[in-house]
């Protein structure tokens, strides 16, 4: 997903961050409680996936409240932590024209939105709220509620987690098996704010109880529980949807404390639907971008001559090396097995550019083996998993296949869209692309003259 402008609004003389993503009809305000990183946050294939679903249906606004991610520090003036959210809120609402938006929120933000609502009701025209609280704690009536050991102990695991691949499998189970989600939830969070910080702000969020202001929302209300949550339960979730009027409530499985892997598909359709009034399905994403395809030389051969142990060295520290400067040049890692990469660029000049990269640095690193690279450009089809498809995968899967050792071969159409441009190409012959209609002119890109 192309990154929209993070933008400032002032409380004060505080700057708050916010973005703006779609056109409408409807306005949503998405909130994840008091913890976020706008710039990351769409790193994440899912993330930016469910994002760019919400905003085809409305103008989605998401901010970053003081004291997380890219805003300024929360002041310290005495003000209640929900008070400056809401202050935040306020903000943001002005710097984006939104007069009464659907208010959406997971995990601690429930308390957080009520408590707006109570206070600004004219400022909410529906709430969508999921895998979310009322009050944290147990009182009387009230035993849905984190007991106070149970209060304890999850600040402690806060405190000595936080940040940590550990914490993030405990947050998403149904990712717990996929490293480079756990790997990017652990950066997210070390972004968002400091275990002390975050400790002494959940600590505060504790104390906040919203459950009165239950029967007096007048607006439409979507409740959404998740049937395995061990933090916010669902039944902290059902408690909200019987105490407001007319609430809609609807129980999804899994335990993940996020709705952007498992079973993102039926609460998009659900927001969806409680926005517009029809669900359309999902549809498959597709995106233009650049495919870059990379491999080793006589893999087989060299592993074989070198030994198992030694061989596994050398595969280790080349992809090390490929998904660094992937990262680098601002592209993501699709796949990786054995001996060969897939990755996905914005720019055809990033993939390139990343390409002659790799064979300088893999140069240097004397690990006596070679790559090739193999780039197109067109549209691929996004996948639920983080994978994709389409004929320009395949296309670029062809062209590596037709690179030699120390190549950076592309086809016609990545040189069509980079004539003029600083890059020098050579003609490599007109070839048929197994599977793909037509003949295929092909050009190897020259290395840039090193100082």
């Amino acid at each position: 997903m192309i990154q929209p402008e993070t933008k400032f609004t002032k409380v004060g003389n505080d700057r708050v961050a916010y973005q703006v993503f779609g056109e409408g009809p409807r306005d949503m305000v998405f909130s994840s409680g008091l913890w976020s990183h706008l710039d990351l946050q769409l790193e994440e294939p899912s993330y930016a996936r469910i994002n760019r679903r919400i905003a085809s249906f409305c103008r989605l606004i998401r901010f970053d409240r003081r004291g997380s991610g890219v805003s300024d520090p929360r002041p310290d003036d005495g003000g209640s932590i929900d008070l400056h959210w809401a202050q935040d809120l306020l903000a943001v609402l002005e710097a984006t024209g939104a007069r009464a938006p659907v208010l959406a929120g997971t995990v601690d933000a429930g308390p957080l939105i009520l408590k707006f609502v109570e206070q600004h009701p004219q400022r909410c025209s529906g709430l969508i709220l999921g895998s979310t609280t009322a009050s944290l704690l147990q009182a009387e009536g009230y035993p849905q509620g984190h007991s106070p050991k149970a209060a304890k102990q999850l600040l402690e695991l806060v405190a000595e987690k936080w940040g940590s691949e550990e914490f993030a499998a405990l947050w998403v189970p149904s990712q717990a098996q996929n490293p480079a989600v756990m790997r990017w939830f652990a950066k997210f969070q070390r972004a968002m704010a400091s275990p002390r910080k975050v400790v002494e702000n959940l600590s505060e969020s504790q104390r906040i109880d919203a459950r009165p202001v239950l029967p007096t929302v007048r607006v439409p209300t979507l409740v959404l529980g998740r049937r395995e949550a061990k933090l916010f339960t669902a039944a902290q979730s059902r408690y909200i949807a019987e105490h407001i009027p007319g609430a809609q409530y609807v129980e999804l499985s899994g335990g993940d404390g996020d709705f952007a892997w498992d079973g993102a598909d039926e609460y998009l359709g659900l927001m969806e639907e409680f926005i517009t009034g029809q669900r359309r399905g999902s549809q498959p994403e597709r995106v233009l971008a650049t495919v870059l395809f990379t491999d080793m030389v006589d893999s087989t051969r060299l592993a074989a001559k070198i030994g198992d142990a030694a061989w596994r060295q050398v595969l280790d520290r080349h992809d090390q090396v490929v998904r660094g400067q992937i990262e680098r040049y601002g592209g993501r890692l699709v796949d990786s097995a054995g001996d060969g990469a897939l990755s996905i660029f914005n720019t055809p000049g990033n993939a390139i550019d990343c390409a002659h990269a790799l064979h300088a640095e893999l140069k240097e690193l004397n690990l006596k083996i070679k790559i090739r690279a193999g780039l197109h450009i067109g549209e691929l089809e996004l996948r639920e998993d983080g994978r994709v498809g389409g004929t320009a995968v395949h296309i670029g899967a062809r062209v590596l296949g037709l690179a030699h050792g120390g190549d950076v071969l592309v086809s016609r159409t990545v040189r069509d869209v980079l004539i003029g441009s600083r890059y020098k190409f050579k003609e490599r012959g007109i070839h048929e692309l197994k599977g793909v209609p037509s003949k295929w002119p092909l050009y190897s890109v020259e290395a840039p003259k090193r100082d």
